[in-house]
């Protein structure tokens, strides 16, 4: 199996530190907010990474951290905790945005048929790792301490830059991230900031009441979990000139040694052609897309059509294009499942191949999805269908369960007469239903009653009946 590794800029054979075993650290969620769907491809990647190690035979051992503190405005150093903007905004204590957000992160990765990784690290849990890590970086003389914290010296580690391919010499101070008169290099970075008394997340410390940075964190919590060493780091293509390229430095200063083999990194989604952002105001999220009828996982499937190294460009026309392929998938694989006829071993055994061939080449997903269908064009057969729901083991999209989609479209088309508003809010109450958030199922139950219509639930889907 081959991966693309960020750090020698080319594909390179996958040999885990321990035989059969690979160990991945993903960057997740900030949760000051809704993750909108460019978030969630990394995370849709994450998952097909995982999917596909464990398709080649591989056990997992695998941690991905909620950022709860310590992440500021910007990606360097400057400004407040987002955290802490979201809990005043909203009048909330910092627990309640993060355990608020974080709930509803965790919602949409089920929508998606996205994994949780067996280890899920809150940064406020491991506050003292980080402060043990902290000293251990100044002990050995890579810290130091000005008036509003303690940052990292960028000259002591010899090798700041591999990562990014950045050249300091050739930067201009100032140009990605403000200038501290009290800091050795423009380009140091904050491993513990002093916190102001009326911030409302602080803790003790050897240097007063602060909380950690943003990078210490991933450090601190891959080391307690994984150990000193591990086999991949994933996270967007954003990371890597700053909070990779910090992780880096101040894990293998500690360490005295390389601490990651493989790093990936997925590309950024696009939106109309042009830059996604929160700021920009032209982010979506999963809710979005279900309010406007759209399946969760047309958006799975619209992401598997390109490659986690290249941009994707989001459209609905787009996402249109990729429900009407799912939808058309499921009836495929229904027809596959309901024959009674037998394929060859050796067809089976050549698709089997090329598929596989596909994930091992830096999960080019792509090329896998278009060996199903190319399959699929075969004669009707039940060995066809079982392949398929074998391949799906890495593609997540739910083929074992064709017949659930067929009756829900046939229920869909039932109820044509239905305002498309009660659809949607049937649609959502489906997926609260399918995710045991028994409150939200009520609430929208009412809310559906109250607009003038019932909701009789089935096994796997529901009828609408006016009143």
């Amino acid at each position: 199996m081959k991966l693309y590794n960020t750090l020698s800029r080319k594909k390179e054979q996958f040999v885990p530190l321990s035989p059969n075993l690979a160990t991945l650290y993903t960057c997740g969620p900030t949760v000051y907010n809704y993750a909108h769907i460019g978030n969630m491809r990394a995370y849709v990647f994450m998952d097909l990474l995982r999917k596909s190690l464990r398709f080649n035979g591989f056990k997992l051992n695998s941690v991905m951290n909620i950022t709860d503190v310590g992440h500021l405005l910007s990606d360097s150093d400057d400004g407040e905790d987002k955290i802490a903007i979201a809990a005043k905004a909203q009048k909330k204590t910092p627990l309640e945005i993060a355990n608020y957000y974080t709930g509803i992160f965790f919602d949409d990765c089920k929508r998606l048929n996205i994994e949780t990784p067996e280890h899920i690290a809150k940064a406020t849990d491991y506050i003292q790792e980080m402060i043990d890590y902290v000293v251990d970086l100044v002990n050995k003389g890579y810290g130091y301490e000005i008036d509003d914290g303690i940052y990292f010296d960028i000259s002591k580690f010899e090798g700041y830059g591999k990562l990014s391919r950045i050249k300091l010499d050739e930067q201009q101070a100032g140009s990605r991230v403000d200038v501290n008169s009290q800091k050795r290099n423009p380009y140091d970075f904050a491993l513990w900031k002093k916190a102001e008394p009326n911030h409302i997340m602080q803790w003790d410390s050897p240097w007063g009441k602060g909380y950690p940075g943003w990078h210490i964190e991933c450090s601190a919590m891959s080391r307690k979990i994984l150990g000193s060493m591990l086999d991949i780091h994933t996270g967007g293509v954003d990371h890597i000139p700053i909070h990779h390229e910090n992780e880096i430095a101040q894990s293998e200063a500690k360490e005295g040694k390389k601490t990651v083999n493989y790093w990936l990194h997925g590309a950024f989604m696009l939106v109309d052609g042009g830059k996604m952002s929160k700021s920009l105001g032209n982010t979506y999220t999963v809710s979005n897309l279900i309010e406007r009828s759209y399946s969760p996982l047309a958006f799975r499937y619209f992401c598997l059509n390109a490659h986690y190294r290249k941009e994707l460009n989001f459209t609905f026309e787009g996402l249109s294009a990729s429900q009407t392929a799912l939808d058309r998938l499921y009836d495929t694989v229904l027809k596959h499942k309901e024959s009674k006829m037998k394929t060859e071993k050796s067809v089976l055994a050549k698709y089997k191949s090329e598929f596989e061939n596909a994930i091992k080449d830096d999960l080019n997903i792509p090329m896998a999805l278009g060996v199903l269908w190319t399959m699929l064009k075969e004669p009707t057969s039940v060995d066809i269908y079982k392949l398929a729901v074998s391949f799906d083991n890495i593609l997540g999209l739910s083929l074992s369960e064709v017949e659930k989609f067929a009756k829900e479209k046939m229920q869909i088309a039932s109820n044509t007469e239905i305002p498309q508003e009660i659809l949607n809010l049937a649609n959502e109450r489906l997926l609260a239903r399918n995710s045991k958030n028994w409150a939200e199922s009520d609430r929208l139950r009412d809310k559906i009653a109250e607009l003038g219509y019932t909701i009789k639930d089935t096994k796997d889907s529901y009828e609408i009946i006016s009143k």
